[in-house]
């Protein structure tokens, strides 16, 4: 991370918002077809949500769900970040682990030489 920056849950979009608790719900798997619109995340259409069982692990919704507020960490100020920077962007699909995005893939259109 570039710079001390501390943000917060409660300092988020409503939809930003939205997007860290549906992390937190599913704690492990993807969500899939997620488009950004003008750097906010769209849950209309809904995207889809595969849960990832993970043996040894919580498989519930991960602890932070029921915090009203918290500072972000490194991850969701990446996330946020590049939803800054490409404004509008379908992510194919956000890997996420212990309620965090950890990777993803974005639809790029091609380009030509």
């Amino acid at each position: 991370m570039t710079g001390v920056i501390h943000r917060t849950k409660h300092s988020l979009s409503p939809a930003r918002r939205r997007l860290v608790e549906l992390m937190q719900e599913l704690n492990f798997g993807r969500i899939e077809g997620l488009h950004i619109r003008d750097g906010e995340p769209s849950l209309v259409p809904p995207p889809s949500v595969l849960r990832e069982v993970v043996f040894g692990k919580l498989n519930a919704p991960n602890p932070a769900r029921g915090k009203e507020d918290f500072t972000l960490k490194e991850q969701h100020v990446e996330l946020f970040d590049l939803f800054d920077r490409e404004r509008s962007v379908t992510i194919e699909s956000l890997v996420v682990q212990n309620g965090l995005p950890v990777r993803m893939t974005v639809a790029n259109a091609a380009r030509v030489a």
